[in-house]
């Protein structure tokens, strides 16, 4: 079979706010180039470093950290453990002394505002997402690189046919939701089951216990954060993060020091719909501000819609009868792997495919995953991914000021509210008298995502982004 390998762990990624495909990916696009110079032997001849942004990137990178995550690429900070209260330190240090420490280890000087430069006009045929490095080297002699950033923090290198694992040999290979099918009802194996079988691929089963248990560890961490910081968020919209307040409203003075704590103080409030309903609510607009605020977040399958599944997964945990130990690695698996479908057959990113690619994906995945670990069968799990997309069909990407703000956070909440929703129609459902598949529905969404106006996809040249009457300088 000649579909991409990818990892669970490709598509959960752990990482910085507030934009998968315009902080993260070009993050991650300033690692791959170091990795190259330390390759080839050529760190310590650079002499200068220009960065030139394409398409969406250009027109709201600004707004979503682009020349941020590029700059801390190049010094060889890691995403995934570099403390987040450092970033705004060494900018300033970068802009006040114009010198950048490439890979932490050759200085060159650097200058943000002049190499770094925004082409809003331009755009690469291969994806809307494109950087190109144009490295000066001792001696006068140059080269550029060229990548793709194509969503949930998945990079290509211009000339590269793979942004997932390195290829493998999985036990059940799958890249359609027929063919994910087919190895359940040939092996009897449930869906996270398969997943679990091909992540051997990479690690062991215990290490994928281990690693799934820290994916959630982080999306716990930033859910409980986001609940206790307020204030304004970054960025010039005076965006008033609401999580907090909501939080407090909502536990009516109980005491916690903790997280064990607080889940128990929420738990005790009973089951009440509006009351499940402002939690769900509650806990995606947590994470979402956080996202908005350079904060550490988990790709679901992006940070713009990073929300979605962590909330739905705390739903579970805080409000759902008969969990098991194994619950969180089940759910997560499970979610992975709609998203490994979705990416195969259709778009990760905004900004190819609207707002659909990035909510209506995550709506799938929690959907998914919330119907496997609540007892459903492979095909009600699959039914609850299709009705989750289906009606997130056509969803564009409009961000206010080309901040992931307004109106992402909220549309968190609704993709929450969705999947639960989804999940419930399915395991009530019996999927033999579906009439729309999970494959057609991906097929539709990347039709929908083709014929969608270049305007709706995440240029803020459209939709809420041009009729909200609002200007910020740096947009």
């Amino acid at each position: 079979m000649s579909s991409e390998a990818i990892s669970a762990f490709d598509i959960f990624k752990i990482g910085i706010g507030p934009s998968s495909s315009h902080t993260l990916g070009p993050w991650r696009a300033s690692l791959c180039l170091l990795d190259h110079l330390k390759e080839q032997q050529q760190l310590s001849s650079v002499t200068a470093i220009r960065v030139l942004l394409y398409g969406s990137l250009a027109k709201t990178g600004k707004g979503h950290g682009t020349a941020i995550a590029v700059q801390m690429g190049l010094l060889g900070a890691d995403p995934v453990i570099f403390p987040t209260k450092q970033i705004e330190s060494q900018l300033q240090a970068i802009a006040s002394q114009q010198t950048l420490l490439l890979g932490g280890l050759h200085e060159i000087n650097f200058n943000p505002q002049e190499d770094i430069e925004y082409l809003i006009t331009e755009s690469l045929p291969f994806h809307s997402n494109a950087l190109s490095f144009l490295v000066t080297l001792a001696g006068g002699e140059s080269f550029s690189q060229t990548y793709y950033s194509v969503g949930g923090g998945f990079v290509l290198q211009e000339g590269e046919a793979s942004s997932g694992s390195k290829k493998v040999e999985l036990a059940f290979p799958f890249a359609t939701a027929q063919e994910l099918q087919h190895w359940c009802l040939k092996t009897g194996l449930s869906i996270h089951e398969v997943m679990l079988e091909n992540e051997m691929a990479w690690r062991s089963e215990q290490q994928t216990m281990d690693q799934s248990n820290r994916i959630w560890t982080v999306m716990r961490d930033c859910i409980f954060k986001g609940c206790h910081t307020q204030g304004i968020l970054p960025g010039g919209l005076e965006v008033v993060r609401r999580a907090a307040e909501l939080n407090k409203k909502l536990l009516k003075g109980k005491s916690y020091s903790t997280y064990e704590e607080w889940t128990a103080c929420i738990a005790s409030g009973g089951h009440g719909f509006n009351y499940t309903l402002d939690w769900v609510s509650c806990f995606a607009l947590a994470v979402n501000e956080e996202n908005a605020s350079f904060g550490r977040v988990v790709t679901a399958p992006t940070n713009g819609a990073a929300g979605v599944v962590p909330a739905v997964l705390q739903y579970y945990l805080s409000f759902c009868e008969a969990k098991q130990p194994a619950s969180i690695t089940s759910f997560l698996l499970t979610a992975a792997a709609i998203g490994i479908i979705f990416k195969q057959g259709a778009t990760l990113s905004a900004a190819m495919g609207g707002c659909q690619a990035e909510i209506g994906v995550s709506a799938a995945m929690a959907a998914a995953g919330l119907t496997e670990v609540m007892g459903g069968t492979q095909r009600q799990v699959l039914m609850a991914a299709e009705i989750a997309m289906e009606h997130h069909l056509g969803l564009t990407c409009d961000p206010i000021g080309g901040l992931v703000q307004v109106p992402c956070i909220e549309r968190n909440t609704m993709g929450a509210i969705k999947a639960i929703t989804a999940s419930q129609l399915a395991l009530q459902s019996t999927p033999d008298l579906a009439k729309v598949s999970l494959d057609a529905v991906i097929k539709t969404m990347w039709e929908t995502a083709k014929d969608m106006n270049h305007k709706y996809k995440e240029t803020a040249d459209g939709g809420l982004a041009i009729n909200v009457p609002i200007s910020l300088p740096e947009c």
